[in-house]
């Protein structure tokens, strides 16, 4: 069996860049990621219609649907697992989102919709899954914790975590920036399977 390309990108991720990706392909990140839970997705749009500054630069930025389990030491934040949430809890937000901030990838678990994938299409940015029950090996890309924030308003598995990571994946490009998403082709080619057993 062939082994799979894996395509390694830097952050800030150049916009550029996603026109060469499709649905499909792996890809694999270097660099700065910010989670973004319901929380911190709707904290963040408040901020936006209120022209209000957010603490970070989201601009050309990786964003991850995730809620870390982390412990304080000595040496700073140590995380334990990083495996992303249920992306399709964030459907209503995201496109939202994605037109104030100008985010290039959002990494999640499972599919999202047609909604966020018009939004994908409409402002070049990719969704893209993490294996699902993975969380310590996310957890081992992870090299430092940079900064968190909304940690006390928010709690820990809201709050808006930046993580330095390296080689962070294996990523499954699920909506590339034409708007193809793999989870609704997937579903549809299940039910005219399903149909085909019930005639």
């Amino acid at each position: 069996m062939a082994k799979v390309e894996e395509i390694l990108l830097e952050t800030p991720v150049d916009k550029k860049t996603l026109k060469k990706l499709e649905a499909g392909d792996m890809i694999r990140i270097n660099g700065t990621i910010f989670t973004f839970r319901d929380k911190a997705h709707q904290k963040a749009i408040e901020f936006y219609k209120r022209k209000k500054k957010l603490p970070v630069d989201l601009n050309n930025a990786v964003i991850i649907h995730c809620g870390p389990i982390a412990k304080k030491t000595k040496e700073g934040w140590k995380i334990f697992s990083a495996g992303p949430t249920t992306s399709m809890r964030m459907e209503k937000l995201e496109e939202g989102f994605i037109k104030y901030s100008n985010i290039s990838v959002i990494i999640g678990k499972g599919g999202m919709g047609e909604s966020t994938a018009k939004a994908c299409r409409k402002f070049n940015v990719v969704y893209c899954t993490f294996p699902g029950g993975s969380g310590a090996l996310a957890a081992s890309y992870i090299k430092k914790v940079k900064d968190v924030f909304w940690l006390e308003e928010l709690g820990m598995p809201e709050a808006l975590w930046v993580f330095e990571v390296e080689n962070f994946g294996p990523l499954i490009v699920t909506i590339d920036i034409r708007g193809r998403n793999l989870t609704e082709e997937i579903k549809v080619r299940a039910k005219e399977r399903i149909s085909s057993y019930i005639k």
